[in-house]
């Protein structure tokens, strides 16, 4: 297999973000005030651990208190709530992330509600989402609005193209659709939304200036699906034990003009985003 696509790294979009996060956290360590991120865990589940533990060393790196509740897998859902209910009442603490899953018996949408909109470090709670529908400020869901950074970053033009999502998934497929629609240099697309219930579905697709993948299903996007030289995305993944396996076969590289890696794409620009909305959380809270 020839690789003719250039790849859309996520690391030089994440840095670059950081070093913005940076200045803003040591601005208000200067007026006396420490950003803080708390995350809560439920359950022994190996990959939630580790992505906690990626972003508790990344809080530490940029200055951020980062403490964190773990919770046990038989935990209630009253267990869950009082948890968030403490990070909600507390001044101190800036951003909540509620790692997800969380086990079965557990009410993660409930859970969500529950917590403070302003400290929804993952811009999932309704009313933040319903911001994003109208335009109004609050937290964006951070791989979308990863996703258009990124093609911002890589000067991937937006404005005026045709972007096609497979996927209409709550925390990607649905805000990317809003956000890349929106008018803005960076987004201002015509955009379609395709899934999986449409038999055609690859009709659309093959139609692409950009194609944003983002189904969970392994290897559902093959070169025959992409229209030659379309920019290509790579957002959906499912895990088989530790081994990633994304929605974007390695083969579409060489139909693309340009695509995110199969690791390092999407991923970091998406840690990187909720740091940036934990910031802005603890500026909005303290002024």
């Amino acid at each position: 297999m020839t690789q003719t696509a250039r790849l859309l790294p996520g690391v030089p979009v994440a840095e670059a973000v950081f070093a913005d996060i940076t200045r803003r956290v040591a601005a208000l360590r200067e007026r006396g005030v420490t950003p803080s991120l708390a995350t809560i865990l439920v359950g022994d589940d190996d990959a939630s651990a580790g992505y906690i533990r990626i972003k508790q060393r990344q809080a530490r790196q940029l200055g951020f208190d980062s403490p964190h509740r773990h919770l046990p897998a038989y935990a209630t859902q009253h267990d869950l709530l009082d948890v968030i209910a403490g990070f909600n009442a507390d001044p101190d603490v800036h951003g909540v992330l509620l790692q997800y899953p969380i086990p079965d018996h557990l009410d993660y949408d409930a859970a969500l509600q529950a917590l403070h909109p302003d400290k929804d470090v993952d811009g999932l709670h309704p009313l933040n989402m319903g911001r994003l529908a109208l335009g109004l400020p609050g937290a964006l869901p951070c791989t979308p609005a990863g996703i258009e950074a990124l093609l911002a970053h890589h000067q991937i033009p937006v404005a005026g193209r045709e972007v096609v999502i497979l996927g209409r998934g709550a925390t990607i497929g649905r805000p990317l659709a809003i956000l890349l629609a929106q008018k803005r240099p960076t987004a201002n697309a015509a955009v379609t939304v395709v899934h999986t219930g449409v038999p055609d579905w690859s009709r659309h697709t093959r139609r692409a200036d950009i194609l944003v993948a983002a189904a969970g299903v392994p290897g559902i996007i093959q070169p025959e699906h992409v229209r030659p030289g379309a920019v290509v995305v790579g957002a959906g993944v499912r895990y088989a034990g530790r081994r990633l396996l994304p929605d974007v076969d390695e083969a579409c590289a060489t139909v693309a003009s340009a695509i995110t890696p199969r690791v390092g794409g999407v991923g970091p620009t998406t840690v990187a985003t909720l740091f940036r909305n934990a910031v802005t959380a603890a500026e909005h809270a303290t002024t």
